[in-house]
């Protein structure tokens, strides 16, 4: 459920008179940080992991000199229940805990009362948090424009995903209204949402499922069987502490990964993202190690470790090209022509953009773009930490409420407009196009460095094959 219309004036209230960061209150999730609870572990939970600010060699500062002339968010859906298949999985692990064991001691004490309770795919409260939040912040980063310019707003059709669009102008709107030189007025709310199905067969730059190739073929595996091979190094040990200090649980390779998983699942489904008592069960070596296991899912799944991952983000990309320079969209692999072709539902010439996707199709849009194009490929028998891996990870790239944004800046002295690419605060150097020490490329430089998608990178091998889908 998005915040109520009732609740705004409150909201507006608590923009106006922030709590400060590192000051005693509720939750340690802030607007401007992201989640701070525990982060030598909470940092390292993939892409189950509540946002952060991830620490930046730049400064994400406006330079001086320098005026934003253009805004896009893309991001992900806030902190979320389990899907519907692993919470079943999930509470079957608890059920078998408990049907087995008879004593539980010490930091597993608490596993004797524990009732599985989470649902299945909706947001949490705190992941509706999590967007409003993100409103605001980008209503503030962007103040010059925001206070002036109302977002064009689009969002993949998963209900949680236009939940987060709606909590995010939620915030954006309360944010506005609190700013006095906005005239404490937003005429244009509530924004209009532009939501494209998911349905099969839909195109949808914001979600992957037309590559038949690489939806049902091979590549569908590399992921998988990266994942396993690490884990057969680092879950042994893990499975066999847990199933000593529990009697009879015989825990398996995959209940010892569904504890794991509990612990962020069960601390985001905490209003206030409590670090749950699951999390103990771990140290933060272990942690750092399933942190690199969801790191693998992501590069061998929708990365550049899949042939066809980065072709899964082609479309957004050509989207964005179009935004970016004011011309139409040009591109022959997901996107909706009929969507693209009305002003209605793909403006041009707009300030400020905003879009709502997942986390798979959020990293396919990174590599259709180049970014983290120095990393890799990741070996599947050691960790590999992001600082070492040009800045990737799971956590640092895609965890929930995921926020890239795409700015174009005008500089004194600047023929060209410049653009920089900020992934959950951290300025990518943007080398693939001869980003400058403050991570800037000229417009001119970044467009011609994404060759890639605007020859649609690789559409015609989706229908290699007889591979279509099997549902």
């Amino acid at each position: 459920m998005a915040i109520t219309l009732t609740a705004l004036a409150g909201l507006a209230f608590t923009v106006a008179n922030p709590v400060p960061y590192g000051s005693s209150q509720s939750s340690c999730d802030t607007i401007y940080h992201g989640y701070q609870c525990q982060d030598d572990i909470s940092h390292y939970w993939g892409q189950y992991s509540p946002y952060f600010s991830v620490p930046s060699d730049i400064s994400d500062a406006v330079p001086h000199g320098c005026e934003i002339t253009f805004a896009q968010i893309l991001s992900r859906h806030g902190a979320r229940d389990p899907t519907a298949s692993k919470t079943k999985s999930y509470n079957g692990t608890i059920q078998k805990i408990h049907a087995n064991v008879k004593n539980f001691t010490g930091i597993y004490a608490f596993l004797a009362d524990y009732e599985y309770t989470l649902g299945a795919d909706q947001l949490t409260t705190f992941g509706q948090q999590e967007l409003v939040n993100s409103g605001i912040k980008y209503y503030n980063r962007y103040e010059q424009l925001t206070n002036r310019h109302a977002p064009f707003v689009r969002s993949s059709g998963e209900a949680r995903v236009v939940e987060s669009a709606q909590n995010w102008t939620q915030g954006f709107h309360a944010a506005k209204l609190a700013d006095r030189r906005s005239g404490r007025k937003d005429a244009a709310y509530p924004y209009p949402i532009v939501v494209i199905p998911e349905t099969d067969g839909e195109n949808n730059t914001l979600n992957h499922g037309l590559c038949n190739t690489f939806e049902n073929g091979p590549d569908d595996d590399i992921a998988s069987d990266a994942q396993a091979k690490w884990t057969a190094v680092f879950i042994a040990p893990i499975r066999a502490r847990l199933n000593a200090a529990l009697p009879g649980a015989n825990l398996t390779t995959t209940d010892t990964v569904s504890l794991m998983d509990l612990c962020p699942f069960n601390t985001v489904a905490s209003p206030n993202g409590t670090v749950s008592a699951f999390c103990s069960l771990f140290t933060e070596a272990e942690w750092h190690q399933y942190g690199y296991y969801e790191t693998l899912n992501k590069y061998y799944g929708y990365s550049y470790g899949n042939p066809l991952g980065p072709t899964q983000g082609v479309g957004f990309s050509n989207e964005l090209i179009a935004r970016l320079t004011s011309k139409p969209v040009d591109d022959e692999s997901s996107s909706n022509h009929t969507l693209d072709s009305d002003p209605a539902t793909f403006a041009l010439g707009r300030r400020l953009y905003a879009d709502f996707s997942h986390d798979n199709d959020m990293t396919a849009i990174f590599s259709a773009l180049g970014l983290y194009n120095g990393t890799g490929p990741l070996p599947n028998t050691t960790v590999v930490e992001a600082p070492q891996a040009n800045g990737y990870s799971a956590a640092w790239t895609v965890p929930f409420a995921a926020r890239a944004y795409f700015e174009k800046m005008q500089c004194r002295g600047q023929k060209q407009e410049l653009v920089r690419v900020i992934i959950d605060d951290r300025v990518l150097p943007l080398k693939q196009c001869g980003g400058d020490r403050l991570g800037r490329c000229t417009l001119d430089a970044f467009v011609d460095s994404l060759g890639f998608a605007r020859s649609d990178g690789d559409w015609d091998q989706c229908f290699v094959g007889n591979y279509t889908s099997s549902a």
